[in-house]
């Protein structure tokens, strides 16, 4: 449990700290905007602008371009695998925004070349990627909602469906290695049998209602040979929806989805192993 913690501090901090790096860069990119500008005087600003517009259409048309044909590769390479609808492709395209990975790439240009003399371009260069990070952050980032609701792109529940049929899977998989364990002698048949009334009442569950939500319920094992047991099977469980995501039968948002309630059931055990 101090584990599971100690990882969400330390995840938070990063987020921090990234979220301040991202912000220190547009800080300075900000305050260099106005020199750059006045270096670049000896062209009219509404020419700089158009500029601007133009190299921004062409990264977003390349962008389109690309995901256009990255969407097509599964097909080419397995026939039996569909092509994507084109509103998604469209969508996945039009997200294709620009941030401070572009901006800081574009500081790192060095001011001087080898010899002394100036960089060629830099603040041409810096101008450039600001209009192109402005154009996708405002321009796409605020339409994207109106493009998903005129191109009536839905949840279609695939998702749902995915969890539920993996969550069976992994369900299923967990009780035949308890039936497995019949025959253990190490092993009474009242933890068996505890241990396969819960995935049973969970199995029945999603078969009656279709609930893709963990079980939140349950008493704590009282015994260090449940908890063993226990343990083994949520291992199974683990290893079951991995194959699962291996063989394409689910995507990898499911899995994380997924392992999120093993680890939460995983970090339950181990906080009742600590009161025993």
């Amino acid at each position: 449990m101090l584990r599971s913690r100690t990882r969400l501090y330390a995840y938070i901090f990063w987020e921090i700290v990234v979220f301040l790096l991202n912000g220190l860069v547009f800080v300075m990119m900000g305050l260099r905007l106005r020199g750059i500008l006045g270096r670049l005087a000896q062209q009219s600003l509404s020419t700089l602008l158009a500029q601007g517009i133009l190299l921004s259409a062409i990264a977003i048309g390349v962008r389109m371009l690309w995901v256009f044909a990255a969407a097509n590769r599964p097909r080419r390479l397995r026939r039996d695998q569909p092509s994507p609808p084109w509103q998604h492709t469209v969508i996945v395209g039009w997200t294709g925004m620009r941030g401070v990975v572009s901006l800081a790439a574009a500081l790192a240009i060095p001011f001087t070349l080898a010899d002394g003399s100036p960089f060629p371009g830099r603040d041409y260069i810096l101008f450039a990627t600001c209009c192109i990070i402005f154009a996708t952050l405002v321009l796409q980032g605020l339409s994207l909602p109106f493009l998903i609701r005129s191109l009536h792109v839905e949840d279609d529940g695939a998702a749902e469906l995915e969890e539920r049929t993996a969550r069976i899977k992994a369900n299923e998989a967990a009780l035949a290695y308890l039936e497995e364990q019949k025959g253990n002698p190490e092993i009474p048949t009242e933890i068996l049998a505890r241990l396969r009334a819960g995935y049973d009442d969970r199995l029945r569950q999603l078969d009656a209602c279709g609930d893709c939500s963990p079980e939140k319920g349950g008493a704590h094992p009282a015994v260090p040979l449940y908890q063993r047991l226990e343990q083994e099977a949520l291992t199974v469980e683990r290893r079951t929806i991995i194959q699962l995501r291996d063989e394409y039968v689910i995507n990898d948002e499911v899995l994380r989805r997924i392992q999120r309630d093993l680890d939460l059931a995983e970090a339950r055990l181990k906080l009742s192993q600590s009161d025993v």
